[in-house]
């Protein structure tokens, strides 16, 4: 593999601007969406962030993936989760999860202000404001004053309408047909 980092000097001004992306919906894919843009800036030696909100654990496929990166890759990404080994509903949320979603928020929120990553994806965080645990005003002014030219993801079910329409681009990804429908469990390397 040809090592495209020492020689790729990225456009200070990226040929634009940077925007801010939201990924929603019912519908399978939005995490897979954001890691895929994910993949491709770290091709161009983009530093990135990618908080995993209300997810912990490490039986995700693209945790084993990304730990596999060559090291002029892999150095250039971080990868945070901000949640439980479990998936959280409103009748089952703790102060654990609380505490864990708020740990992922202050670092999001300090490596915007720091201008610390050209990309950084905020997965899931659209379900973290829709339970409570990160206030979306806060979010809002967040993501209305980060650096001109990062790029920011928030992916997640129940996009709030406040993120929506600050947002740039909104993609709601609905299921037409799905074989989760009948019966078909979450199955490893595909969902997870």
């Amino acid at each position: 593999m040809v090592d495209n980092c020492e020689n790729n000097l990225i456009n200070p001004n990226w040929a634009q601007h940077g925007y801010i992306q939201v990924y929603t919906g019912n519908g399978k894919g939005k995490t897979t969406a954001s890691l895929g843009l994910a993949m491709r800036a770290l091709g161009r030696c983009w530093k990135v962030l990618i908080i995993m909100f209300t997810k912990g654990g490490d039986d995700y496929g693209e945790l084993n993936s990304f730990t596999n990166l060559a090291p002029s890759i892999k150095d250039n990404l971080k990868i945070v989760q901000a949640g439980l080994d479990r998936i959280v509903y409103t009748n089952n949320k703790t102060e654990a999860d609380t505490t864990a979603i708020q740990k992922g928020w202050e670092l999001a929120k300090k490596a915007i202000l720091n201008d610390e990553y050209q990309l950084i994806i905020l997965d899931e965080a659209n379900i973290a404001i829709d339970m409570g645990f990160i206030d979306v005003d806060e979010a809002v002014e967040v993501l209305k004053n980060k650096p001109e030219e990062m790029e920011i993801v928030l992916t997640g079910r129940n996009a709030h309408e406040k993120i929506i329409e600050i947002a740039h681009l909104v993609s709601k990804i609905e299921p037409v047909k799905h074989y989760w429908d009948t019966g078909i469990a979450a199955r490893k390397g595909i969902e997870y």
